[in-house]
């Protein structure tokens, strides 16, 4: 035999041997995954905890994936963000409040829960009423943290951005208006300073509606003392019906301040003894 042959010959035995081996090594590897299939699927059979695990960890694989598919990436903090509290989680006078209010102006029950319980926490350490402060809430803004008067009020509160922008500078800036809790804070604020400027609750509400120098408020303190009566029944455990009869429209338009948004009418018929100038503005 020529040694070209030889080569040759040496050659496909070489390679005969490599695919033996690679055929041996191949038929074995699948055994042994098939031999490993049936050892997993008798270990969930026989442990009901791992297979719940191994579903779970699946599930929240495909969620991920769906996710990312869709353009949302989960954010597990998102939570954080949210002003909302469930109100069953609330102390029983305020939770009154909140389900009260939540029916009334038609806004979900867990985020007023959360001004509800903010209320309550900077009334107690600003020495003011809580349901005066979420009265002038729902007399501004029927509880839209978005709302802005043509004037410049803006927010929960309709606090004058523009002129307390100086109250904002500890909250990032003067967008934190729109911040419910933001919001409401810095409105407490000013209320403050415009009742120990006044000398007592109802002239402070004339100078924070922006009537000071006026001699008429067009009805405001009227309305935000209405509301506030009504909360407190509702705070005491009274049953107090829904009402928003109509008002006549306040300086709010006139004055530099913010005019409100207001509640969609429910139609229950005021008590006789109601001030008809107790409502909600429409602006």
């Amino acid at each position: 035999m020529t040694a070209s042959g030889k080569l040759a010959k040496g050659v496909q035995t070489f390679v005969s041997d490599i695919a033996q081996g690679f055929f041996e090594i191949t038929h074995n590897g699948f055994a042994i995954v098939g031999l490993a299939t049936v050892f997993a699927a008798l270990t969930l059979l026989a442990r009901p905890d791992l297979r719940q695990v191994g579903e779970s960890q699946l599930m929240t694989w495909l969620h991920a994936r769906q996710a990312q598919a869709l353009g949302l990436v989960p954010e597990l903090d998102a939570i954080d963000r949210a002003t909302a509290l469930n109100p069953k989680d609330l102390p029983k006078q305020q939770a009154a409040v909140a389900y009260w209010l939540s029916k009334k102006y038609r806004v979900a029950p867990e985020p007023l829960s959360a001004l509800v319980a903010e209320a309550y926490e900077i009334g107690a350490k600003t020495k003011l009423d809580p349901t005066l402060i979420l009265a002038i809430m729902a007399v501004e803004s029927s509880f839209n943290p978005f709302a802005q008067s043509p004037v410049g009020a803006q927010g929960l509160m309709q606090v004058m951005t523009g002129i307390h922008s100086d109250k904002y500078e500890n909250f990032g800036g003067k967008l934190a208006a729109f911040d419910p809790v933001t919001n409401l804070r810095v409105g407490v604020k000013v209320l403050q300073e415009c009742i120990q400027r006044a000398g007592s609750v109802e002239a402070g509400l004339k100078f924070y509606v922006g009537a000071a120098l006026l001699a008429e408020d067009g009805g405001y303190a009227d309305k935000v003392l209405a509301e506030h009566a009504r909360l407190r029944e509702v705070a005491s455990g009274r049953i107090v019906p829904l009402m928003t009869p109509p008002a006549p429209p306040t300086l709010r338009t006139l004055a530099p301040a913010g005019n409100q948004a207001a509640p969609m009418p429910i139609p229950v018929p005021a008590p006789e003894q109601d001030n008809p100038a107790a409502a909600p503005v429409t602006s």
